[in-house]
């Protein structure tokens, strides 16, 4: 009988010893409560546990890497997107972690939806395609103002995807292309204009030598006679033909 009893004791306090012995590792704390009331955190390290008495609930310090779902927002120039992002988050104050918010994965994830969809609607799409660091830095504010009182900081936030549908890929596309063109036409225009006035100061320095502008004029016969296929009209000016004129009577 008494070995009976003495091997129930001992099994008691293996239990009771079992529950009472928590090992935390580095990254983790352990938030004690006396009778629901908070007492201390402790850890890293082995720790004891007094059953019923204390409850111990187990926090990681770790940086958590947490998705966002895509999120339909409507862009201040009412352009329909769904935007994904990712949030970088760790815990700094693990007795606010555990008091001060139910859950606080579940609630970030939650203000992390709100706050997208909050601030990118508030921004054009172009803003969304070409801004983005700074809107991930803008919703990083507002979500580790929101998270601080929990004691959570928020690393980082980043904005992964930002789809669209088929029209309006295919409308920002004529976009680009358009874009393209009329970036084409003013390099053209810009060209005829510095042409221009090339033109305009070699046609002046002909102007003043009327030997420059004959050689001009026969180089540039030159350069058509060069293609067998077209026939040459040769108009003499006036001042050669009243000068051979003037030669042949000179003559007689």
């Amino acid at each position: 009988m008494r070995l009976v009893i003495v091997v129930l004791f001992l099994s008691l306090g293996a239990v009771v010893l079992s529950r009472s012995v928590r090992v935390l590792k580095e990254y983790e704390r352990g938030v004690f409560f006396v009778l629901g009331r908070f007492w201390r955190v402790k850890g890293p390290g082995l720790v004891l546990l007094i059953p019923v008495v204390q409850q111990m609930v187990k926090v990681g310090l770790r940086t958590v890497v947490m998705d966002v779902p895509g999120q339909d927002v409507i862009s201040k120039d009412n352009v329909s997107v769904k935007v994904s992002a990712v949030v970088y988050f760790r815990v700094i104050d693990p007795k606010l972690a555990i008091i001060a918010v139910e859950d606080y994965l579940q609630a970030i994830n939650q203000l992390a939806q709100t706050t997208l969809r909050s601030v990118l609607g508030q921004h054009d799409l172009d803003e969304m395609l070409s801004a983005r660091d700074q809107l991930n830095a803008d919703i990083q504010t507002i979500l580790d103002e929101h998270t601080d009182a929990w004691g959570i900081k928020v690393s980082t936030v980043e904005i992964k995807r930002v789809d669209l549908d088929e029209s309006m890929i295919r409308a920002i596309a004529r976009q680009a292309e358009a874009e393209r063109e009329r970036r084409a036409k003013v390099i053209y225009a810009d060209g005829e204009l510095q042409a221009s006035g090339k033109f305009l100061e070699a046609a002046r320095v002909l102007s003043a030598l009327p030997e420059a502008m004959q050689l001009r004029y026969l180089q540039t016969l030159s350069q058509i006679a060069s293609d067998r296929t077209t026939t040459v009209v040769f108009p003499f000016p006036l001042d050669w033909i009243q000068s051979f004129g003037n030669k042949a009577g000179n003559r007689e």
